[in-house]
């Protein structure tokens, strides 16, 4: 292993380089991985309302949560389009989003008490999908994902509130809703704070990040969706609490983390590699602390301002060749981008087509 270190703004940022085929090889190395250049990094997007997650098209199109109660299309163009809640009379607060095959987005709601899934169209019109469950409201939700069959797989990090009381390695309340045609139920739960989840591409399993348990899992899927075979995939140490999950088209899965600003490719055997690590060490020691202590907070999750990421919480792959990544995060008002060599895994949403306005009209 090598540290390069390079000089940004007023701190030091390291870049890890590890040489897969030695030391890791159970990596796929055809696409020959290395550490991102960080000097790459850029920026897209401005005066964003924390855009924690992302979704990237191949025309080269991105989407990002906003807080305002919507979400922001950012154009090839590099134009700014703000779709927001018109019609529901609801201060939403969108923290993962998704993409339905009509154009329509998916909204999870992050309320302070409450939670749910919305629909959001693109003149503004905003109708719920889900709020309660088996008579009881949602708690604050955290993340919709679709998979290819159209089933949604939402994820809800805790039942506490506030949420900050999950913050905690002991705390395993979170759990995952399968939505469909059929209905709603909960499929799996005893989750450390659910995060982000993605099917594997084989179509057969799911993936889930637990934030404060620090670990990546797995369930297979039945043919009904009910989930099964619960499997650590990849525990994670000092620093690290995985937010963000995609694979890429080598089925690797690409974590990012918050606190620490890294990203990291991680095998299915739990192999790791940090690609990129924009980290405040004074920060993340007390982050660290806390956390050891069960006194972690929300003012732990607001970042380092010394750091160029901001909190990096979300990840895709977009562009013609799906070479291009986009950053998500809590703390920026932009998204931060850079050219991978791995291409990423092609998400069902990308085979859909945005809407103006106009065209919903």
């Amino acid at each position: 292993m090598y540290t390069h270190k390079i000089s940004f703004a007023t701190h030091y940022v390291e870049i890890y380089a590890l040489f897969l085929l030695q030391i890791f090889p159970s990596f796929d190395t055809r696409n020959s991985m290395t550490a991102i250049d960080f000097t790459g990094i850029r920026k897209v997007g401005q005066d964003l309302h924390r855009p924690e997650c992302v979704l990237a098209m191949q025309d080269g199109s991105v989407l990002c949560s906003d807080w305002r109660g919507g979400v922001t299309i950012i154009w090839p163009s590099g134009e700014q389009q703000l779709v927001r809640n018109q019609t529901l009379n609801i201060e939403l607060r969108p923290n993962g989003i998704g993409l339905l095959s009509d154009g329509t987005f998916l909204i999870a709601h992050l309320g302070e008490t409450a939670g749910g899934l919305y629909r959001l169209l693109p003149d503004g019109n905003c109708e719920e999908v889900l709020t309660h469950l088996d008579g009881e409201q949602l708690p604050p939700s955290n993340y919709p994902h679709v998979d290819h069959y159209g089933r949604i797989w939402l994820t809800v990090s805790t039942c506490r509130v506030p949420r900050q009381l999950a913050y905690r390695a002991d705390v395993s309340d979170g759990f995952i809703v399968l939505i469909t045609e059929q209905g709603a139920r909960v499929v799996a739960d005893g989750i450390g704070y659910t995060n982000e989840c993605c099917v594997h591409p084989d179509g057969n399993r799911l993936f889930v990040n637990e934030t404060f348990a620090r670990r990546t899992i797995s369930y297979d899927i039945s043919k009904n969706g009910d989930l099964s075979n619960r499997k650590t995939i990849a525990e994670y140490g000092h620093g690290t609490y995985p937010d963000g999950l995609v694979f890429d088209s080598d089925c690797n899965l690409w974590i990012t983390s918050i606190i620490s600003n890294r990203v990291i490719c991680c095998t299915e055997d739990g192999r790791q590699l940090i690609l990129i690590e924009d980290a405040d060490r004074g920060f993340v020691e007390t982050a660290e602390e806390a956390f050891h202590a069960g006194e972690l907070n929300a003012s732990h999750l607001m970042g380092s301002s010394e750091t160029y990421l901001k909190n990096i919480s979300s990840l895709a792959f977009g562009g013609p060749d799906r070479k291009t990544v986009y950053l998500g995060n809590l703390n920026g008002d932009s998204i931060f981008t850079f050219r991978s060599e791995v291409a990423g895994y092609a998400p069902p949403y990308q085979k859909y087509a945005l809407q103006t306005p106009a065209q919903a009209s």
